[in-house]
This record gives C-alpha cells, structure tokens and sequence, in this order.
C-alpha cells in the first residue's frame, strides 16, 4: 500500500469549490474540485487526492488496458512543471508533472509501470478536462 490512510470522513460544502471536510473526528476548511471518481482537496497548504471507485465502472473500465498506458488532465488547467522525460521508466504513483487549475496545484502521477512515450504538453500550456497528459508504454516493449 502506497501511503494510504484509511478513515471515515464527512463533508460539508460552503460555497463554489469550498467546505468543511472531517477526517476521523477533526474538522478543516477546504477547496476542492470534483472530476468523476476524483477529488482534488487543497488542505493545509497542499493538495490531496480522494478516489472514489464506483464498483460497477471497475468492473467496466476492467478489460480497457490501454487507457491504463495514459495519464488524463482530471479538470482543464496549465502546465506548472514536468518531472520526466521520454524513454524514462516509471512506477505507479511516480510523479509526471504538477499542474494548475482553478489556483489549485496538483501533482500527476503515474497509473502504472512503464516507460514514459510521450509528453503532449510542455511547461505553460494549458490543456482541456480529460485531455491526455503524459503516455505510457508497457516496459520491455
């Protein structure tokens, strides 16, 4: 397990993109944006991801292998950085680049192991919801 914590939370929304979140008891304001199955919450001076997996998409998504090879944009928003180049081999969760959107910054991570084929945006671009990010290719091929 990659850094996961576990823990019964609640929700309260405040406003556009804020509200209250509580983790095990212990309440903070937040900012958030919501992609499909993705939260993206800016707590304490840094951004957090919550997933969210739908049983029955799972099970859909399941046969889709290669959309697990592509890193999508979870909302529109600009290149801050990138941390890889091409041809470089990764591990899930490795991060690829950090982005902004909405004065949120968020890091992109690797979906799986592989070799980084290509970037499609470099540093100050900006780039639409859902749009591929970084690709991957299977290592050893």
């Amino acid at each position: 397990m990659r850094n996961e914590v576990i823990a019964p939370i609640a929700f309260s929304q405040q406003g556009d993109g804020c509200g209250v979140l509580t983790i095990a008891g212990e309440s903070e304001p937040v900012r958030f944006a919501i992609d499909g199955e993705v939260i993206h919450v800016h707590i304490r001076g840094r951004t957090r991801i919550l997933h969210y997996r739908d049983p029955l998409r799972t099970l859909a998504c399941a046969n889709n292998e290669a959309d697990h090879l592509l890193a999508r944009a979870p909302m529109p928003g600009l290149v801050v950085t990138t941390s890889v180049s091409p041809g470089q081999p990764v591990s899930a969760g490795t991060a690829l680049m950090k982005i902004e959107s909405m004065k949120l910054e968020t890091i992109i991570r690797s979906p799986r192991d592989g070799v980084i084929d290509q970037i499609h945006f470099n540093e100050g671009e900006s780039f639409e919801r859902g749009a591929v990010l970084v690709t991957l290719s299977e290592e050893g091929r």
